[in-house]
């Protein structure tokens, strides 16, 4: 087959896995589980050897005439660069991953056909989005991660937070869709063309008539999708999911649309200062701000879940100081071990004895228990810290050290201003990052929380999936640097001594003061032991989650006394911990800014309908009611009435005919 067959297979696989599965679900129940792993799996294979027959050399392109427009044509197309066939390859191999540990995970759940469903679908739409070289048809992919994420968010519908964390995150992201579909008309207009090559070459010969409105209409739709300061405040209460769904968002599919496509666009960015200037405080603001609120979260879900979002910020500050390269090695490092970190807690929630956002505070005990989440986990964690030589120190070392060339004036196009901002956020949030990483792996392994009664070791599948994430988590840094910069335009993702020595240095920092802070803290909360749990029916994780979501109690049993005070992040906050732990109030603030406002009008149109428009409709046809009850009562049906009013009337006439007559 050639090179663009096998290209077009790749999304379309997954898409007819998912059909097949909703078709059989009901009727062949024992093809569901094949259906939803041999698809995405080949999926993985045919995009694997795209990868290796692209090889980073040019583009394969292709296209075809999807349907006459009359204008701006839309193209069935492809473009197949370094950036699209790694990121396809990351996607295919998170999401084979998910839907094998899913079979473990949701193995009793009565609604696992419609939801490796729709994980298939989810999948075949960011494969799409990855090999688009079509505006329009990446839009389509786009638009269906968007109905993916509100139901595989909302699969527990019985809960009221899976409900509303469902429509949040499907109205969010709209919010910032609006803009986005506006600036890519716009785009398509200057350019004659929804097909990304020919924008690219309007960009470079000066045909952007509006860039910055164009490049700040398109960020606004990138800040939804991609879970950046305004708009993320959707994705830590989409942790109302299972948790194989928050590990197919979070490192593969969704979030890292919204990066990819302004690393695929970048020259439309590039041609605005004012927008890369946007884009660095955007970073700069989502990564220390989400930083400060994973430090406060009890919930490891909605730890891991800011952690996401600050790590989006470190792709999106690369972007801005002009380096897709170091951008897209980070958002394949952050893949793998983002998806190894959420799987992982989701062993540790089914052995923890806490609910789906399970509370580390009420976490004991568990090394011993759950002995492949602890090593794999401890991996996943020392990579997100970015410690050398995990692969997060080599991918985020690449974001500084763009960084700090941008600052020191040594990139084209991009403000020094943008590259300060992004350093500085940078090794903020490094030290930010360590910190909550420490506190989350002393909290979950090493914390005073009840011992939860022993339901025995993981389904196979769930322990082989983190195992074989936990590969790339720590080898594929050290790797990539060096064959990478081949694919990403050869642009050199070597460490620089400057900012590897401020980076580690940071991290170590952030580090050692977490341990010593929860030293502190746990001798002084050596006198308030924890009361006992009661035990609980053992049950299938996912079930396990759903109920607990439900009960909004521990899965295992009520706890008798306060969770364990040995929290090390109250102590490194202090005043600003309660804020931090309520994402410092964007809800409450949005809330009083827009939705009690619309509300507000939709009360008053709904007066206005009711008491004005419906009382004149009303008065309208009270006139000719009342004529009509007139008219109804003179039909008796008594002919004696009829001749008596008919004689009555023919008096009547003759005397009014008389009286003329006479007055004439």
């Amino acid at each position: 087959m050639t090179t663009t067959t096998l290209a077009v297979l790749v999304p379309l696989l997954p898409f007819l896995g998912a059909a097949a599965g909703l078709f059989l679900g009901r009727t062949a129940p024992g093809f569901v589980r094949p259906l939803a792993v041999l698809p995405t799996l080949a999926a993985l294979a045919l995009a694997a050897i795209v990868a290796v027959r692209q090889g980073g050399d040019a583009a394969i392109d292709s296209a075809t005439e999807l349907t006459p427009t009359g204008s701006v044509p839309v193209e069935l197309a492809l473009h197949i660069d370094g950036f699209a066939a790694l990121v396809a390859v990351l996607v295919g191999f998170v999401a084979t991953c998910v839907q094998i540990y899913s079979t473990g995970y949701l193995r009793d759940d009565p609604r696992y056909p419609s939801y490796a469903a729709l994980v298939s679908l989810f999948t075949s739409a960011m494969l799409l989005v990855v090999y688009s070289g079509d505006l329009i048809v990446l839009l389509v992919g786009w638009e269906v991660m968007g109905i993916c994420s509100y139901f595989l968010v909302g699969h527990y519908w019985e809960t009221p937070e899976a409900r509303a964390a469902s429509i949040k995150a499907f109205l969010v992201t709209k919010l910032g869709d609006v803009p986005f579909l506006i600036g890519l008309f716009a785009l398509a207009i200057d350019a004659g063309s929804f097909r990304i090559t020919k924008v690219l070459s309007t960009v470079t010969n000066g045909g952007l008539h509006h860039p910055t409105l164009i490049a700040l209409l398109l960020l606004a739709g990138v800040a939804g999708k991609s879970a950046q300061f305004p708009l993320h405040t959707w994705l830590p209460d989409a942790m109302a999911g299972p948790t194989p769904v928050s590990a197919l968002i979070h490192a593969a599919t969704m979030v890292a649309a919204g990066v990819y496509f302004v690393a695929r666009l970048l020259p439309v960015f590039e041609a605005s200062s004012a927008a890369m200037v946007v884009l660095a405080v955007m970073a700069a603001v989502t990564m220390a701000g989400s930083g400060l609120a994973a430090l406060a979260q009890d919930d490891i879900k909605r730890v891991l879940a800011y952690s996401t979002i600050g790590q989006l910020g470190y792709m999106t500050g690369a972007l801005a100081v002009g380096d897709r390269g170091a951008a897209v090695f980070h958002l394949l490092s952050h893949g793998a071990f983002k998806a190894l970190l959420f799987l992982a807690a989701g062993v540790i929630i089914h052995a923890s004895g806490t609910n789906s956002l399970a509370a580390m505070s009420r976490m004991g005990n568990l090394r011993a228990r759950v002995p492949d989440a602890f090593w794999t986990m401890t991996v996943a964690l020392l990579a997100l810290a970015a410690i050398p030589p995990f692969s997060g120190f080599f991918s985020k070392e690449s974001v500084l050290g763009a960084a700090e060339h941008a600052a020191t004036g040594d990139t084209a196009h991009v403000p020094g201003v943008a590259g300060w901002i992004v350093l500085a956020a940078g090794l903020l949030t490094a030290l930010l990052t360590a910190a909550y990483a420490t506190r989350l792996w002393l909290l979950a392994f090493h914390g005073r929380g009840v011992e939860a009664p022993d339901h025995g070791r993981q389904p196979v599948a769930m322990n082989a999936v983190l195992w074989v994430l936990a590969v790339p988590s720590l080898a594929l840094g050290g790797l990539a640097y060096r064959v990478l910069p081949g694919w990403f335009d050869g642009r050199d993702l070597t460490p620089t001594l400057t900012t590897s020595v401020l980076g580690t240095g940071v991290a170590l920092v952030g580090g050692i003061v977490t341990y010593g802070a929860w030293r502190h803290t746990t001798a002084l909360a050596a006198r308030a032991p924890l009361g006992a749990v009661a035990a609980h029916p053992e049950g299938d994780a996912g079930l396990v989650e759903a109920e607990a979501i439900a009960s909004h109690t521990p899965a295992y049993g009520d706890v008798a006394s306060a969770p364990d005070p040995a929290d090390p992040g109250r102590l490194l906050l202090g005043p600003l911990h309660r804020h931090a732990a309520s994402g410092f109030h964007l809800d409450a603030a949005y809330a009083a800014l827009f939705v009690r406002p619309v509300m507000a009008a939709a009360s008053l149109v709904r007066f206005l309908d009711r008491e004005v428009v419906d009382t004149y409709v009303r008065g309208a046809g009270t006139l000719p009611r009342l004529l009509g009850a007139a008219v109804r009562r003179a039909q008796t049906g008594n002919m004696q009435t009829y001749v008596s009013a008919l004689l009555a009337g023919t008096v009547v006439l003759t005397v009014a005919v008389l009286l003329v007559a006479t007055g004439a």
